[in-house]
């Protein structure tokens, strides 16, 4: 029986979507659960009602972000499988874990699965909870090179290879980082059209910092990650499509290009660059890192 470790990350405000998602876990059929709940600024162990029994509270004092919340759960559980989940989401099928594990052993060549999400009451899905150019049927899987990152699975021999998830990101974009860091260790990320998650739609643009870290985690990524040849291409494109999508949303894109500056402007927390070798095996996948 597979054994997967599952870190849910919460900053506590979701109490029912918490509750949800924990109990959509700990139902999975075949599998061995060892679940962390790392509270971001906010003490799982203070949970209303409390957190089941077996599951462990991880409690970070400050809001370290997204991506390091989850990698200070990744401690605190056992497994050769990983599996994060967001509060707000949860597993409709009790046999997706199961699923997902069998499919990370018969395709050793795997290193991260992202499912298909929808929606649980129905509403059409935004096409970028489909993380490729071209989207085409969402029951349709494919190799790809960024991840939705609210439900990711993958071998814990392969996260602990390629470093985690980026800490200094806080928000945004740090699924793309981890995929291409998945497929610069020699594996393939991969989404799921048959595997099946849920997540309400919610606006991403919601959030205050949402323009600024946008901009600034896309300067980031190249800074972090691309052969200098390929950092200002990728920017450059990703610059010119910002200004297509928001030419009619001045305030947006200032706060989108005050994002960008800072990017240039700060330390993005580390770098580690591309093999060339992986930039030609994303290539003939389909999807180089220039846009």
């Amino acid at each position: 029986m597979p054994r997967i470790g599952v870190v849910v990350l919460t900053m506590g405000r979701r109490p029912d979507d918490l509750v949800r998602g924990i109990r959509s876990v700990l139902d999975q059929r075949d599998v061995a659960v060892d679940v962390a709940v790392v509270g971001n600024g906010w003490d799982p162990a203070t949970a209303d009602p409390p957190l089941p029994a077996g599951v462990h509270a991880v409690h970070l004092p400050e809001n370290l972000g997204i991506p390091a919340g989850r990698n200070r759960g990744v401690p605190a559980v056992g497994g050769d499988i990983l599996f994060f989940l967001d509060d707000d989401a949860f597993l409709p099928d009790p046999d997706f874990l199961a699923r997902g594990a069998a499919m990370l052993a018969a395709r050793p060549e795997l290193g991260l699965v992202q499912p298909r999400v929808v929606d649980p009451t129905g509403l059409e899905s935004p096409r970028r909870w489909i993380p490729r150019i071209r989207k085409g049927d969402p029951a349709q899987s494919s190799p790809v090179f960024s991840c939705w990152e609210g439900a990711v699975l993958m071998p814990r021999d392969v996260f602990e290879r390629i470093g985690g998830w980026g800490d200094p990101y806080f928000y945004a974009h740090e699924g793309i980082e981890l995929a291409w860091r998945v497929w610069d260790s020699g594996r393939v990320a991969w989404y799921a059209g048959d595997l099946e998650a849920a997540h309400p739609v919610i606006d991403p643009a919601r959030h205050s910092y949402y323009f600024r870290l946008n901009a600034r985690n896309r300067v980031w990524l190249a800074k972090r990650n691309l052969p200098a040849a390929l950092a200002p291409l990728y920017v450059g494109a990703w610059t010119g499509i910002q200004v297509l999508r928001w030419a009619r949303r001045p305030a947006d894109l200032r706060a989108w290009f005050g994002g960008w500056a800072a990017g240039w402007r700060e330390d993005p927390g580390g770098r580690r660059r591309l093999r060339w070798r992986t930039v030609w095996r994303m290539t003939r996948a389909g999807r180089p890192p220039i846009i």
